[in-house]
């Protein structure tokens, strides 16, 4: 029998990809993805930023640093880097980071850096939605 196959943010399983080089371990995510084949993903990082580097936050159509550089071409194609993978391995579902401005579903971050969120999707949720690919948000789990 062959295992499910699930993209997921690699955050969740505790490798220090975060913002600030830390990580979002979700131990139960962990055990959620023990019997499945899982392929670990940072859309950030696949874009091309670094880690650690400066927290961002969706406005509108742009993704913005708290010191206002706009980082929206690489969350887009950090974005266009994981479709490419869901597609190659034929990923049905994900399961992404809640409130990212690349892997928030469903509530983000508002672009004010105060913590206030609004609905909305993350740059990768966006793209792989439209691409009808489920995406789970890690509060969901």
């Amino acid at each position: 029998m062959t295992k499910e196959k699930i993209l997921i943010s690699a955050c969740l399983a505790g490798v220090n990809c975060k913002y600030n080089g830390k990580n979002n371990e979700n131990k139960k995510i962990i055990e959620l993805i023990k019997n499945k084949d899982v392929i670990l993903i940072c859309p950030e990082q696949l874009g091309g930023l670094k880690t650690p580097r400066n927290p961002a936050e969706r406005v509108k159509d742009k993704v913005i640093t708290n010191d206002n550089i706009d980082v929206t071409k690489e969350y887009r194609k950090g974005a266009e880097e994981v479709l490419s993978i869901a597609k190659k391995f034929n990923i049905k579902k994900v399961i992404l980071k809640s409130k990212s401005p690349s892997c928030g579903k469903g509530k983000i971050y508002d672009g004010s850096f105060s913590n206030t969120l609004v609905d909305g999707n993350g740059i990768t949720t966006e793209l792989l939605q439209k691409h009808g690919i489920e995406v789970i948000s890690s509060d969901e789990i």
